[in-house]
C-alpha cells in the first residue's frame, strides 16, 4: 500500500494551528483508525475516532497537571486510514501506514477503532525497537488465538501482539477458559481488577515491563462509571486518576515509544467519554513525548 500523510486543518486534533500541525515538523502523529468490523456486542468503535477529535476542539491546550502546553511539539492528524472489509488486510493497512510513521521517526498515536488494528502498530514498533514489551489495559484479556473465523478478531487482539513480544496485562476482569490456560501456561504477568485496591500494583506491573514500552490501552479498562461509552463494557476497572497517575508513573520509569487507543463507541446525548478519551490522548502525549 502506497501512504502519503495527509492530514485537514478541519479534523486537527486539538484545533491546534497549522503551523503546529503540519507532518513534517510534527513530533507526534495521530493515525485515525475507523475500524470495527468484528465487534461482537455494541458496535460504534468505527466512529471512535471522529468522535475524540471532534471533542478535542474543546480542550485547553494547557495542562493543568503537566503545567504546560506542549502543543508545540507539533502533532499531526492523519486522514482516518481507508477502512477494508477484512480484519487481517486491516491490520496490514495499519502496520504498513505505522511503519512509515515511525520511519519518518513520528511519535505514533492510534487511534481507534475496535481493538484488532493494534497488533498492526505494535509489528512496526517491534521492527524498529528490538527490546519492546506491550502494556495491555484492558477489561478482557482478549488471549484467543480464534474467534469466530479470525486470527484477527477483536477478541484476539492480545494473543497476536505476544507473538510479536512479551506483554504485561492490566484491569482484566473478563475472560474464557482457553485465555486463562493460556495465561498459566505462558506465565504473562497479569494485574487483574480485583487487586487494584491500592496503588502497590502499579509498581510491581511497571517492572515487569521491558525498558521500551508500547501502550495499548482500550477503555473498557476503566470503570463504566466514568467509560459507559464502550462495545464490551464490564463492572469495575481502572478510575481516572489512578489511570494517570498509573501512567504517569511508566512514563517516569520507561521509555514509551507509542500508544493506541482503543473501543471508544460513542453514544448520542452523552458526550462526556468523547471528551475523556481526548484529554487522555493529550495528556499522553504530555507525558509520554513533551
Amino acid at each position: 500500500m502506497k501512504f502519503a500523510p495527509h492530514f485537514s486543518v478541519a479534523n486537527t486534533f486539538g484545533a491546534i494551528p497549522y503551523e503546529l500541525a503540519g507532518y513534517e515538523k510534527s513530533k507526534a502523529v495521530i493515525l485515525p483508525v475507523p475500524y470495527d468490523g468484528t465487534t461482537s456486542y455494541r458496535p460504534g468503535a468505527r466512529d471512535g475516532p471522529r468522535a475524540i477529535i471532534t471533542a478535542s476542539k474543546q480542550l485547553e491546550l494547557y495542562d493543568e497537571e503537566l503545567r504546560k502546553n506542549f502543543s508545540e511539539i507539533g502533532i499531526c492528524t492523519l486522514d482516518e486510514l481507508e477502512v477494508v472489509n477484512s480484519p487481517e488486510l486491516m491490520n496490514k493497512r495499519v502496520y504498513e501506514s505505522a511503519k512509515q510513521i515511525i520511519g519518518d521517526g513520528k511519535a505514533l498515536i492510534t487511534l481507534g477503532g475496535e481493538h484488532s488494528i493494534s497488533s498492526g502498530a505494535v509489528k512496526a514498533q517491534k521492527e524498529k525497537h528490538k527490546s519492546l514489551s506491550v502494556l495491555h489495559i484492558d477489561a478482557h484479556a482478549d488471549l484467543r488465538d480464534v474467534n469466530g473465523e479470525s486470527k484477527y478478531d477483536h477478541a484476539c487482539a492480545a494473543r497476536r501482539m505476544y507473538e510479536i513480544c512479551p506483554i504485561v496485562q492490566v484491569g482484566i476482569r473478563s475472560l474464557c477458559d482457553e485465555e486463562a490456560e493460556f495465561i498459566e501456561k505462558e506465565g504473562i504477568p497479569v494485574f487483574w481488577a480485583e487487586e487494584m485496591k491500592d496503588e502497590s500494583w502499579m509498581d510491581r506491573a511497571i517492572n515487569k515491563l521491558s525498558d521500551t514500552v508500547y501502550l495499548s490501552l482500550d477503555l473498557d479498562g476503566l470503570d463504566p462509571s466514568v467509560m459507559p461509552s464502550v462495545g464490551t463494557p464490564q463492572p469495575g476497572g481502572i478510575a481516572w486518576y489512578d489511570l494517570l497517575k498509573f501512567l504517569r508513573k511508566l512514563a517516569e520509569k520507561k521509555k514509551v515509544v507509542g500508544f493506541d487507543i482503543v473501543e471508544l463507541a460513542p453514544q448520542p446525548g452523552n458526550i462526556a467519554p468523547d471528551f475523556l478519551a481526548a484529554k487522555l490522548t493529550y495528556r499522553l502525549i504530555g507525558y509520554f513525548f513533551a
